[in-house]
């Protein structure tokens, strides 16, 4: 069987609510999910000696179990007789960002391991071993624009979103290992409410979502500059510029993007602030 590949396209949260921690230890969240049309690309040749390899600029970042490694391991505990082989990862995305490198890849990793074993694709449980990896990997392995809710398992695909057009800037300081744990130690979310909030209903036309998201934020914000104070300068450089319609943090960060009205706005936001910060991670791209 010839190679196969999949792009693990940069996951952004244009919004992200965190409701309260839940019995089981972790978050309730909410979440409008969108991809951007940039990523790492994952390579999976069947038949070849099975392991993980990482190469490009941000391939020597990665601290720890490989999260691909994880999946594989998985993958072939939940049916040893799985055809995976040889994996190699082009990592092109920033780690520990919070635009969902690692969860992409790893989602990536597991779509073409169904695609190359579709004796199986019926049979095995492909959504739990998802949610059994970690809370961003379902709506990575969706890959479309969703809402995501509960811990990350319950996913509602947007039909309405227009593409948008964005700069993400990550300004590649170094974050600590357990960055998210500590973010969410921060932010010392209460336990979840029994009779939580009502989640507001999303537009049903594309005009009324910049509207939308202007309304919500991102929960996480206060606790991540704490934790990586960069990102302080990171949405000040951004909201000084008038092509910046909306500008927030992604994730636990420390990658922040900025919405424009144009692709050609976008670009020249994205020249503007890698000029000024030529050390920065920058680039314009869409969502959708």
């Amino acid at each position: 069987m010839m190679g196969l590949s999949k792009l693990a396209r940069a996951k952004v949260n244009l919004t992200l609510r965190v409701l309260g921690k839940r019995a089981d230890g972790f978050h309730e969240l909410d979440s409008i999910v969108a991809f951007a049309s940039i990523g790492d690309t994952v390579i999976m040749s069947p038949g070849k000696p099975r392991q993980v390899d990482v190469f490009g600029p941000f391939a020597s970042a990665i601290v720890g179990e490989n999260l691909v490694s994880r999946a594989v391991a998985l993958a072939i505990a939940a049916e040893p007789r799985l055809e995976i082989g040889h994996i190699a990862i082009e990592k092109l995305l920033p780690v520990a960002s919070g635009i969902g490198g690692g969860s992409a890849d790893a989602a990536a990793a597991i779509r073409l391991i169904r695609l190359a074993n579709p004796r199986f694709a019926a049979t095995v449980d492909w959504s739990r071993l998802a949610t059994d990896l970690g809370s961003d990997i379902p709506v990575c392995m969706a890959d479309r624009a969703c809402r995501m809710q509960g811990r990350g398992e319950h996913l509602s695909p947007i039909a309405t979103l227009p593409p948008l057009h964005v700069v993400l800037v990550n300004p590649r300081v170094p974050v600590p290992a357990d960055k998210t744990r500590q973010v969410f130690a921060l932010l010392a979310a209460k336990p979840l409410p029994t009779s939580p909030a009502h989640a507001a209903r999303m537009p049903s036309r594309p005009a009324d979502w910049m509207a939308f998201l202007a309304a919500a934020g991102n929960d996480l914000e206060v606790a991540a500059t704490a934790v990586v104070p960069a990102i302080r300068d990171v949405l000040a450089t951004l909201r000084a510029h008038d092509a910046a319609h909306l500008v927030r943090l992604s994730g636990a960060g420390p990658t922040c993007f900025a919405l424009t009205a144009s692709h050609a706005d976008a670009e020249q936001l994205a020249t503007a602030v890698e000029a000024a910060h030529p050390q920065w991670w920058v680039r314009a791209t869409t969502l959708g």
